[in-house]
C-alpha cells in the first residue's frame, strides 16, 4: 500500500476520533479530570488519582491540552491498525477508517478517546497484551516494544487496569501450561515482564512527585464505601458500637446509603478527615466485616459483579458541574480557562440519551455473541484466531467487572471503557465473513475460476 495512502487512512480515523471533542471546542472533562490533573503541583499522592497520567495530562497544558487526546486518539487508531493487520483485513486503506467510524457511530470509543481521563488505555491495553502474548512474531521488533510500553503506562495509568491485566496474564500462564501451541510461554514472559514495567514506572513516578516510594493509595477507602452502600458497614457498626475505637460510632445513624454520597458529598468522611483520617479505620471494618459476614460479602460482591457487567453507558460524570475539575484548572492552568468555559460541555450542550440509546444496545449485544464467536473460531479454522480474540475480550469485560464492581462499586464509566471492544471483534467477525465470501474477482467483481490444466492437474489419475 502506498505511504500516502496509509497516512491519509491513519489520519483520517484519528480526526474521526477526535470529532466529539473538536465539536466540543475543548477536551472532554470528568470529575476525577482535576485529580490527576493536580498531582504535578500538589506534590502529593491522592487515592485512585495516578501520577503517571496526571503527569501526561499537565505536559499538553501549554496547548489547551490538545496533544494528549490527540495522542490519545493516535495511538487508539495505530492499535486498531495492528490487529486488522494481524488479522488480515489490512490489505487496502479503507479498512482502517471504515471500522473507526463504525465503531464511532456505536460505540463510546471516541468519546474516551476525546476526554483527559485514563479510561481509554483500559481497552488498548487488552488488545496490545493480545497481540503480545498470541500474535509477536506477526509484528516487528519495534511494534513490539511500542505495545510493551503502552502497556507498561496502562498499567500506571490505574490500578483496576493493572489488577485486570494481571488477571489475563494468569489465565494465560494457566492454558500455556497445557496447551502450549495456543498460548506460547514467551508470550507469558513478555506479559510478565511488561506488568513489572508498568509497576516500575508508577512507583518512580509516585517518587519523582512525592518522594515516597509508594503504590498509589485508595485501596480500603474505596472497598468500605461499596460495603457501606450495601448496608453492610451499617450492620457492622450496629453491632459494635459504642466502641471507643470507632470515631464512626457517633455518626453512625446520619451515614449516607451510597457510596458516592459518602466519598465526595458532604458526610462524616469529610469531618474525620478523609481518607488520611479514617484509612486505618475503614481498614479495620473491612478486614473484620469481611470475617464475621461472609456469606452476605460474596452475595453483595457477586451481585455488584453483575450489575457492573451490563453498567456501559456513556458519559458517566461527563457534566457541566464538575466544580472540583474547574476549580483545579483555575488554580494551576489558568491559561486553559478561557477554552474551557466557551466549550459546549461547560454551556450544558451535552445530552448522551440519544447516544446511549445507540451505544447501550449495541454495547450488550456484541458482548452476548462474544461466547458464539469463541465456539465459531472452534469449529471453523478460518475464525480460529477471531475466536481467541473474542475469549481475551470476553475474560477481560468479565475480570473487569470482578473487580470494579465489588471493590469500586458499579458504575457505568467502568464498563464502558471495555465494552467498546465487543463490537469491534463482531465487526471483525464481519469483515472476515465478508472477504471470504467476496467473488475473487473483488467486490462487484466475477468470481475467477480455475484454469482447466490446474484443474485436472488436481484430480488427474484418479
Amino acid at each position: 500500500m502506498n505511504i500516502a495512502v496509509r497516512i491519509g487512512a491513519a489520519l483520517t480515523a484519528t480526526l474521526i476520533l477526535l470529532a466529539p471533542a473538536l465539536w466540543n471546542g475543548f477536551p472532554l472533562l470528568q470529575y476525577d479530570t482535576g485529580g490527576y490533573l493536580a498531582r504535578w503541583w500538589e506534590g502529593y499522592l491522592v487515592p485512585s488519582r495516578s501520577v503517571s497520567y496526571g503527569l501526561f495530562v499537565a505536559a499538553g497544558w501549554p496547548l489547551d491540552f490538545w496533544p494528549v487526546i490527540a495522542a490519545q486518539a493516535a495511538v487508539t487508531v495505530w492499535v486498531v491498525a495492528l490487529v486488522l493487520r494481524v488479522h488480515g483485513l489490512n490489505g487496502r486503506p479503507w479498512p482502517l477508517p471504515a471500522m473507526i467510524a463504525m465503531l464511532a457511530a456505536t460505540t463510546t470509543l471516541p468519546w474516551i478517546a476525546g476526554i483527559l481521563l485514563t479510561d481509554i488505555f483500559a481497552g488498548l491495553a487488552v488488545l496490545a497484551l493480545h497481540l503480545l502474548v498470541l500474535h509477536a512474531e506477526r509484528l516487528s521488533r519495534h511494534e513490539c516494544i511500542a505495545l510493551i510500553v503502552l502497556v507498561a503506562f496502562a498499567v500506571a495509568t490505574h490500578s483496576a487496569t493493572f489488577l485486570l491485566l494481571l488477571a489475563l496474564v494468569i489465565v494465560a500462564s494457566a492454558i500455556s501450561l497445557f496447551h502450549r501451541a495456543t498460548v506460547p510461554r514467551a508470550g507469558i514472559v513478555r506479559a510478565g515482564f511488561t506488568l513489572a514495567l508498568g509497576a516500575a514506572i508508577l512507583v518512580a513516578a509516585n517518587y519523582a512527585v512525592s518522594k515516597r516510594l509508594a503504590w498509589t493509595p485508595g485501596g480500603y477507602g474505596i472497598v468500605f464505601a461499596r460495603m457501606l452502600q450495601d448496608g453492610i458497614v451499617a450492620r457492622y457498626l450496629d453491632r459494635h458500637c459504642p466502641d471507643p475505637r470507632l470515631r464512626l460510632c457517633p455518626y453512625r445513624h446520619e451515614l449516607p446509603d451510597n457510596a458516592d454520597a459518602f466519598l465526595w458529598g458532604d458526610s462524616a468522611f469529610d469531618r474525620l478527615g478523609r481518607f488520611a483520617g479514617l484509612n486505618d479505620e475503614m481498614r479495620s471494618i473491612v478486614l473484620e466485616s469481611l470475617a464475621e459476614y461472609p456469606w452476605i460479602q460474596i452475595k453483595a460482591a457477586v451481585a455488584a459483579a453483575a450489575r457492573q457487567v451490563v453498567a456501559v453507558r456513556t458519559g458517566e460524570g461527563v457534566l457541566p458541574s464538575i466544580w472540583h475539575t474547574y476549580g483545579i484548572m483555575q488554580r494551576f492552568t489558568p491559561s486553559a480557562v478561557p477554552a474551557m468555559r466557551a466549550a459546549r460541555q461547560q454551556r450544558g450542550e451535552l445530552n448522551f440519551e440519544a447516544i446511549n440509546a445507540v451505544h447501550v444496545p449495541v454495547a450488550l449485544a456484541a458482548m452476548a455473541l462474544l461466547p458464539a464467536i469463541v465456539l465459531l473460531g472452534r469449529r471453523w479454522r478460518r475464525y480460529g484466531d477471531l475466536g481467541l480474540l473474542a475469549a481475551t475480550v470476553a475474560l477481560a469485560i468479565l475480570a473487569n467487572a470482578l473487580i470494579c464492581g465489588p471493590l469500586s462499586n458499579p458504575h457505568d464509566r467502568y464498563g464502558a471503557r471495555l465494552a467498546w471492544l465487543a463490537p469491534l471483534v463482531v465487526m471483525l467477525v464481519a469483515f472476515r465473513w465478508g472477504k471470504t465470501n467476496a467473488p475473487a474477482g473483488g467486490p462487484g467483481g466475477r468470481r475467477i475460476r480455475p484454469r482447466e490444466g490446474k484443474s485436472r492437474g488436481r484430480t488427474g489419475g484418479r
